[in-house]
């Protein structure tokens, strides 16, 4: 897609630091990293948020981040490494409500460590089984086939 600088990246034009790659998926390192580490999966074939991802794309995005995060805690396990990996956070954020800022669907592979400074609240409130059960079904009422 034109202006895409996931898209650029795929075609070779735009520069990137590659961890991973395969007929379906890249997975790079995040240029403004959350952690030293910080690597996006991101499928070849462009596509805005995760309503686009067919089945097809989800097994190799999956897959790719399985093994970027079993990477990223092996290297934290190696001598004088720059990366610390106690544990391991997926992101996806699809839509600018969501925080989504590159609209090119991507993955977020974040190794985590006690004291890294990530900040993530939720802050909801407990919701009544009623309520929930009522959520559930607009919800369901509303899947695709």
């Amino acid at each position: 897609m034109n202006g895409c600088i996931f898209c650029e990246i795929v075609a070779g034009r735009a520069e990137a630091s590659v961890v991973h790659e395969d007929d379906s998926v890249m997975a790079i390192l995040d240029i403004h990293p959350a952690t030293i580490g910080h690597t996006l999966v991101i499928p070849r074939t462009h596509m805005v948020g995760l309503t686009d991802a067919t089945d097809e794309i989800g097994a190799p995005l999956w897959h790719a981040a399985r093994r970027v995060a079993a990477g990223l805690r092996a290297a934290a396990g190696s001598q004088g490494a720059g990366v610390r990996c106690e544990g391991v956070r997926l992101s996806l954020a699809d839509g600018v409500a969501a925080g989504q800022d590159v609209f090119h669907l991507h993955l977020h592979v974040v190794p985590r460590h006690p004291g890294d400074g990530i900040v993530i609240a939720a802050g909801g409130r407990r919701r009544a089984r009623g309520l929930l059960d009522g959520d559930a079904a607009l919800i369901r009422d509303a899947l695709p086939g």
